[in-house]
């Protein structure tokens, strides 16, 4: 099956909908990463939303990078989050380097990174495997890499 897509901005306008996701949802706090990690999701936007429960709200649809806005209400968290896919990995690896400097907690795959709250994040990768990253710790105070509130807080990897 061939599946036509339209031609949207770059991944310019996916990094102003990831903003937009981290001032909606703030700074989060959690738990520990769970010690056991699954194998990582792949698959499309879809098949990935479907894995934790999202009917994800398209927001890009383009064909570098497909993103949407989704909401878990089931499982062991509660949260908004972005999800994004990527034709290629180095499309991934510039849309992170660039989404990075906003701050914020990202669950990484192969081709897909997954936006939110910590806690969100820790409960996605509880299911969809992946390695958790923070952004800049400018951009995050009193969470990512601030933990104590102050720059000389912990990272917690």
């Amino acid at each position: 099956m061939s599946v036509t897509r339209k031609r949207l901005r770059p991944a310019g306008g996916a990094i102003g909908a990831v903003v937009a996701l981290l001032a909606l949802t703030g700074c989060g706090s959690g738990d520990d990463e769970a010690a056991a990690v699954p194998r990582t999701a792949t698959g499309t936007l879809e098949h990935i939303a479907g894995e934790v429960g999202c009917k994800p709200d398209m927001q890009t649809d383009a064909d570098t990078i497909r993103q949407a806005l989704c909401t878990n209400k089931d499982g062991e968290f509660d949260g908004k989050f972005v999800l994004a896919t990527f034709a290629t990995d180095r499309g991934q690896a510039e849309w992170l380097a660039g989404a990075k400097d906003y701050g914020g907690y990202y669950l990484v795959g192969r081709k897909w990174v997954a936006v939110g709250e910590k806690k969100t994040v820790a409960g996605l990768q509880g299911t969809l495997g992946g390695d958790v990253q923070e952004g800049s710790e400018h951009m995050n105070p009193g969470g990512s890499h601030n933990d104590s509130g102050t720059h000389g807080g912990g990272h917690s990897g």
